[in-house]
């Protein structure tokens, strides 16, 4: 079975083709880095791994490219284009003496912003075990590329010049909408675009903004054909992408939030400054993290970030097992309850690991290359990881009942490249007090004191932590 994946863009699953034979290109959209990514963000991110670990898996060569947005992106961009503070520069001047009056901000105090957040996201990347990309770009590197693509949209009149910027016409391009349903014709001007005399229709969006009026005081900026000025948010991912992946590539990741304006923004430039065909083959959405009844997002305050999830007690790779426990299309509603039971049956899968990698077995039996595909299938199918996973367990039980758990050790590597939380040299981190009573227990069988032994290991599991009794001794492991 062939991998599908559901192509944002056609709104339906398609076989995957890639452009060159055994060779993939995909370009993730990563953070604007003013504050620690959340939940939500890395979720999102995680899709662009699992595909990514999967495609791998499967014979295929990955350039993966994970941008990282230090400039452009303004406090209003959810709007087709709007104007507003510099996310990163406002964070700045908030960080400066908690904001006090007359802080000065400058280029220095803007990009240590930028260093801090990015250096929490890369490490909290790690810890989730995500694998590297082959190009982590930032947007304030990529400025040439940005203004010459400026220019050639200016040279085949799909933008226009006004006192405050350049602009992106949507008119020029047929396909505007396309990907998010968002015509020009069910767009109102008011609704979700601001309404800007200077543009030739309030659905326009900037290329580049000019250090004028409101923005006279930006603070990072470059010199450009049109004056000193910035990029805007939409074009840098269309630069970066095209530097690394070249005009046209494979698959195209990020959160359900970019559909609209981002992503519909980047297919309009990134096509007319181009050959006119569409640059991306397939785009994958993640659907958004819901925290009861509304979605996990800053502006709403309901975020949790990965330090969170570790206060509560969890692992972040607990909090990997969960959000792949639920397919990337549907919406999760995040529950610490739902973190507990992931983190029990991950344990569960581990535990199993170890039993198959702790006995003699035959490598390629036909039950094991059943069961094999019976992973593949359901991963093929468009990522389905709920299947996957069930297929896991249904394993797990038919492989201890046959007593055959070490013909299963390919199967298992398969699966640890896959889902990427099931790491073997994973320590559990046990409190001392726990340790503790496990060698109050430990002496209370020696001296033949079951009645003490087993209302310590009572203690124990009021604490969080289950005692197993092995051939090599206690095993402790957290519920």
């Amino acid at each position: 079975m062939s991998l599908t994946l559901y192509n944002s863009l056609t709104k339906k699953e398609e076989k995957f083709v890639p452009i060159k034979e055994g060779e993939v290109g995909m370009y993730t959209c990563g953070p604007t880095v003013y504050g620690r990514p959340h939940i939500g963000n890395y979720s999102s991110f995680l899709l662009a791994d699992l595909l990514r670990r999967w495609l791998e898996v499967s014979g295929y060569s990955v350039t993966h490219v994970k941008n990282i947005t230090d400039v452009g992106h303004l406090t209003g961009d959810t709007n087709a284009d709007a104007d507003g503070d510099d996310k990163i520069e406002k964070q700045a001047k908030e960080e400066g003496a908690e904001g006090a009056e007359g802080v000065e901000v400058n280029t220095e105090s803007v990009m240590a912003i930028v260093k801090k957040y990015s250096d929490e996201y890369i490490a909290d990347e790690k810890l989730l075990n995500f694998r590297e990309p082959e190009h982590r770009p930032l947007a304030s590197e990529t400025i040439p590329e940005m203004i010459a693509m400026t220019e050639t949209l200016l040279k085949k009149n799909h933008a226009y010049e006004t006192d405050d910027g350049v602009y992106f016409d949507v008119t020029s391009f047929s396909d505007y909408g396309k990907l998010s349903g968002n015509t020009l014709d069910n767009l109102s001007a008011g609704a979700r675009i601001n309404i800007d005399e200077k543009k030739k229709n309030p659905a326009d969006f900037a290329l580049w903004k000019k250090c004028v009026g409101v923005n006279a005081n930006h603070i990072l900026r470059w010199d450009s054909p049109w004056g000193e000025g910035f990029p805007g948010w939409h074009i840098e991912c269309s630069c970066m992408s095209e530097k690394f992946l070249g005009s046209e590539f494979d698959i195209h990741t990020g959160g359900e939030d970019l559909i609209f304006p981002h992503h519909e923004c980047e297919i309009a430039q990134s096509q007319c400054s181009g050959s006119g065909k569409p640059n991306v083959h397939y785009w994958v959405h993640k659907r958004f993290i819901d925290m009861g009844d509304t979605k996990m997002s800053k502006s709403l305050g309901n975020v949790l970030t990965l330090p969170d999830i570790e206060n509560m007690g969890f692992s972040p790779l607990d909090l990997r097992y969960y959000l792949l426990s639920v397919h990337y299309r549907t919406n999760l509603t995040f529950t610490q309850k739902g973190l507990e039971d992931a983190h029990k049956a991950r344990r569960k899968i581990m535990e199993w690991m170890r039993e198959v990698e702790g006995v003699e077995g035959t490598e390629g039996t036909e039950e094991v290359e059943d069961w094999k595909e019976k992973f593949s299938d359901a991963m093929n199918s468009d990522l389905n990881t709920p299947a996957a996973l069930a297929v896991i367990f249904d394993c797990m039980s038919s492989s201890r009942n046959e007593g055959n758990r070490g013909d299963f050790k390919g199967f298992v590597q398969i699966i640890r490249e896959t889902f990427g939380c099931f790491d073997p040299e994973e320590k559990e981190d046990v409190p001392q007090a726990v340790l503790d009573l496990a060698q109050k227990r430990v002496e209370a069988r020696q001296n033949k004191d079951f009645e003490a032994s087993d209302s310590i290991r009572d203690e124990i599991l009021a604490r969080g932590y289950e005692v197993k009794d092995t051939p090599e001794g206690q095993k402790i492991i957290k519920m």
